[in-house]
């Protein structure tokens, strides 16, 4: 792509012909049978993938309060507990480079198979352990299906939802998620008291289930027109356009407008491309987007989430509280009301700004963590003291609940709807697999030493985690840029030059101002016809 100095609010300005036509639709989603019935094929496919990561997060969770876990791989403590549970991050980093590859060549629901068929098998390994290596390998194995998924997934959303549900749908992407928590903390709280191994077995055979949905199906749905249009394959991107799409209140003039749009943006795209990776580094643009998804991926899990979603039993034992029955209710109840905020705040995406989204994240989520660090020192010093704080111990479970609104309104809600805008279509899979690098890599980290450092330095450690959040506030605001209330075209160069984007805009006007013309001309034509009835009359 070419280096111009065109900015976001420069792009900005060319007319948004296609967001238009969508907004001026006037019929609801469950109004049109075909969009409903895709929507519904999404959401087992698209939403069971996330569904697999919230499962795994809480499951492994879950699992270290367990008795009988704990007693077969013999209290794993240190590292070994944080290599456990970052076994599923290592492999995810492992499969990444690979992933553009797959979701070129085959398609996005292909890729979604083969990533779900890579899990499943890693679930039965996972359920079958004998021993801790086996467990952390099943782990791995697990991981390394994940982001192909996840890549595909999101990217696949994007692409078939119509432009006015389209923020929505991808962010419940990651809302899901906490459905996978929810379940995960069920069943994990349900098998507790079990005696035998099967007590951690059942939750981790059952990691398969979601897998084994995606695989049911994701051929229910149809393919990327996008990724259609790139192969060559333009009319039968048209005809799925024209099934999903036309049924509004100007169905055939949407579709010919958006069709256009996606092909000239797509060849404009594809003309500087060479598919590879070194893409992402060419202009000052992409080096941009580059850097915001690198540090995007860093946020989403260097923001203390980490803390709580893996080790909710460490942090609630160091302020006195023992009983594993009473830390898995707290568990479930987390996962209940952060399914709740999650989707909250995924219907607000279409009313609040991204950038004020983010801003409003991180700033709520560094006061939150200055708050619980306070109210964690103060109880475990009364804890170590041995005259318990109740105080104290309510502020600190206040404050776990209290993130969860908090981060929800950037860093879940918002991730995958803002790579998909952010990407244009020829770097979007290669994109959002390096935002799945940095997250996994972040993630690996943090789930690697949290355990090390809270046993090391207790509530000190959650003071990195302040000093970190204050950097993220500064920059979100500096360099995230705004994306609200675009389609995925009108927002491909919004980095590079705007020649490029009014390219794609008059591929558009073409098409919209051919439909007016003819439709000028037909009442020109009637209005000379009256002229001249008037004037034999007379």
């Amino acid at each position: 792509m070419a280096i111009g100095a065109a900015t976001a609010a420069e792009v900005g300005k060319s007319d948004p012909i296609i967001t238009r036509l969508a907004n001026e639709d006037k019929k609801y989603f469950f109004q049109k049978p075909n969009l409903l019935y895709l929507y519904l094929m999404l959401f087992p496919t698209c939403m069971g993938i996330e569904l697999t990561s919230g499962f795994d997060s809480q499951m492994i969770n879950a699992l270290q309060i367990v008795p009988t876990w704990t007693t077969y791989f013999k209290d794993p403590q240190g590292p070994l507990k944080g290599i456990i549970a970052a076994a599923y991050s290592l492999g995810a980093i492992l499969s990444l480079p690979l992933i553009p590859t797959v979701n070129d060549k085959f398609g996005r629901r292909w890729s979604i198979f083969g990533g779900s068929l890579i899990m499943v098998f890693g679930a039965i390994i996972q359920g079958c352990s004998q021993h801790v290596a086996m467990y952390i390998i099943a782990r791995m194995i697990l991981g390394f299906g994940i982001p192909t998924c996840i890549v595909s997934g999101s990217a696949l959303i994007g692409e078939l939802a119509y432009p006015k549900e389209r923020p929505v749908l991808t962010s419940l992407f990651n809302v899901s998620y906490f459905i996978g928590q929810i379940v995960a903390a069920a069943i994990c709280f349900g098998t507790n008291d079990i005696k035998s191994d099967w007590a951690w077995r059942i939750p981790s055979l059952l990691q398969i289930c979601p897998s084994l949905l995606q695989i049911f199906f994701v051929f229910f749905l149809p393919e990327s027109p996008r990724w259609l249009i790139t192969k060559d394959r333009a009319d039968e991107a048209r005809a799925i356009l024209m099934k999903y799409h036309g049924e509004s209140d100007r169905g055939e003039e949407f579709v010919n407008a958006e069709f256009a749009q996606m092909q000239t943006t797509i060849r404009l795209e594809l003309e500087a491309s060479k598919k590879s990776w070194l893409d992402l580094f060419k202009t000052s643009g992409m080096r941009r987007r580059l850097l915001i998804t690198t540090m995007l991926g860093l946020f989403t899990q260097w923001s203390g989430n980490t803390l709580i979603s893996y080790y909710l039993g460490d942090l609630l034992k160091l302020i006195g509280f023992q009983d594993s029955k009473y830390i898995q209710k707290i568990n479930v109840s987390i996962a209940c009301w952060s399914l709740f905020c999650g989707v909250v705040v995924s219907l607000l995406v279409v009313r609040i700004r991204r950038r004020v989204m983010y801003l409003m994240c991180t700033i709520s989520l560094l006061l939150c963590y200055i708050s619980w660090t306070i109210a964690m020192e103060r109880a475990q010093t009364a804890e170590k003291a041995g005259t318990p704080n109740n105080a104290a111990n309510i502020a600190v479970l206040f404050f776990i609940y209290a993130y969860s609104p908090c981060y929800n309104m950037g860093y879940n809600a918002l991730t995958y709807t803002y790579m998909v805008e952010v990407w244009p279509y020829a770097e979007r899979s290669q994109g959002i697999a390096w935002f799945q690098l940095f997250g996994r890599l972040a993630g690996f980290f943090t789930t690697f030493v949290n355990p090390i450092g809270l046993r090391n330095v207790g509530w000190r450690y959650l003071i990195s985690y302040c000093a970190w959040l204050a950097y993220e506030v500064v920059f979100v605001y500096f360099m995230f840029p705004e994306t609200f209330g675009r389609t995925l075209e009108e927002l491909a160069f919004m980095f590079e030059d705007k020649r490029l984007a009014d390219e794609a805009v008059a591929a558009v006007e073409k098409v919209v101002g051919h439909r007016g013309g003819d439709v000028e001309e037909r009442g020109s034509t009637e209005k000379r016809g009256v002229a001249e009835t008037k004037e034999t009359v007379a």
